[in-house]
């Protein structure tokens, strides 16, 4: 039981920093975006990217969220013997 204990808090671990990554990656494209929103033609270059990086990161938080979850899943079948 204590491997799945251990695998299940990495798992909590690597989910909040997965979080505090896209979280803060999304605060760093909207920092970039307010400060040059007066500037005309790059203000629309960096709306542009701002909102394919959100796109970006957002895709990568749900995709390594589903490996987490699965990896979670497999140990838990894997120490308690389930058949989900």
């Amino acid at each position: 039981m204590s491997d799945y204990r251990a695998i299940q808090t990495a798992v909590r671990v690597e989910k909040l920093r997965i979080w505090f990554a896209w979280l803060s990656g999304n605060f760093i494209l909207l920092v970039i975006a307010l400060g040059t929103q007066d500037i005309h033609i790059v203000s629309v270059i960096t709306q542009v990217l701002l909102v394919a990086g959100f796109l970006a990161l957002t895709v990568a938080l749900v995709r390594m969220t589903g490996a987490l979850n699965r990896k979670a899943l497999n140990a838990r079948r894997e120490v308690l013997g389930d058949d989900l």
